[in-house]
């Protein structure tokens, strides 16, 4: 089905992790956004610095790469410059649901290459990780502050969070309100891209850019001997294997809602999947 004027296509990668993710995010970003013709790209940085936190210069080398937004997560600020050069980048956006006072923002709206105006929320998950403010009590006043189809013409939500309950039940509430829920964190995709009822496109967790030839992106000996031992033997250290690039694409109608979802999966060990879209 050819592309209409009315329709937008969004590309949100997953977590990138270490200079294996940022390598293979450089190499196929762009030939992905000329390929399926992407109107707007959306990128989880927030492991992108060795696997904790971000950089001024690797959020450059993202957007340089095609991303349009990068969002962020519970390693938002890992990488202490983070605190400072994120007051002065309106496209690196960290968890809304942060404490008052928290350098950045949770949101931002922004312009697709195709003109149209995509509102883009990061949020955290309160299941098993940090206790910060309801998540779903802010992404919704946000989403009524800048409605889809008034305000916004597309509505991203990067949910990061562990629990996948969590992920789908914020999903579920906003269906028909939202582009697209997409569950970040776990550094493994899940087989559940769909679209819901009200035309909302989710899935559970899109995965990481990064070598799955790992654990959850780190070399597999240090996890391993602390499984074994409980007693660190050295740090963590993002594998540096071939990665597979993690992510996924949707197209929208005029209304903003998803009218197809494709899962991609491209390069390292996991086989790949790419939209079958003209």
């Amino acid at each position: 089905m050819p592309v209409d004027e009315a329709a937008m296509r969004i590309l949100f990668l997953g977590d990138v992790l270490g200079r294996a993710g940022r390598k293979a995010v450089q190499a196929c970003l762009p030939g992905l956004v000329e390929r399926f013709r992407f109107d707007f790209v959306a990128v989880n940085g927030e492991n992108a610095a060795g696997g904790f936190g971000i950089t001024e210069t690797i959020h450059q080398d993202l957007c340089d790469a095609g991303a349009d937004v990068v969002t962020l997560g519970n390693h938002a600020f890992d990488q202490r410059e983070a605190l400072v050069f994120i007051e002065r980048t309106p496209n690196l956006i960290r968890p809304i649901n942060f404490p008052a006072g928290t350098p950045g923002a949770g949101s931002g709206l922004f312009e697709s290459r195709s003109g149209k105006r995509v509102l883009v929320i990061n949020v955290m998950g309160r299941l098993f990780m940090q206790a910060l403010d309801d998540p779903f009590a802010l992404v919704t006043r946000a989403v009524a502050d800048c409605p889809l189809g008034e305000e916004a013409d597309a509505i991203v939500i990067d949910m990061h969070a562990e629990a996948t309950s969590e992920k789908q039940g914020m999903a579920y509430h906003l269906d028909g309100r939202v582009s697209l829920v997409v569950g970040t964190h776990t550094h493994v995709p899940t087989a559940d891209e769909r679209i819901l009822p009200g035309g909302t496109a989710t899935q559970s967790d899109v995965g990481m850019c990064g070598d799955y030839d790992s654990v959850i992106g780190m070399d597999k000996e240090e996890p391993i001997n602390r499984f074994l031992t409980a007693v660190p033997r050295g740090r963590f250290e993002p594998a540096m294997g071939e990665a597979t690039l993690c992510g996924v694409a949707v197209e929208l109608g005029a209304d903003g809602l998803a009218r197809r979802i494709a899962a991609i999966r491209q390069g390292g060990v996991l086989g790949e999947t790419l939209p079958d879209w003209d």
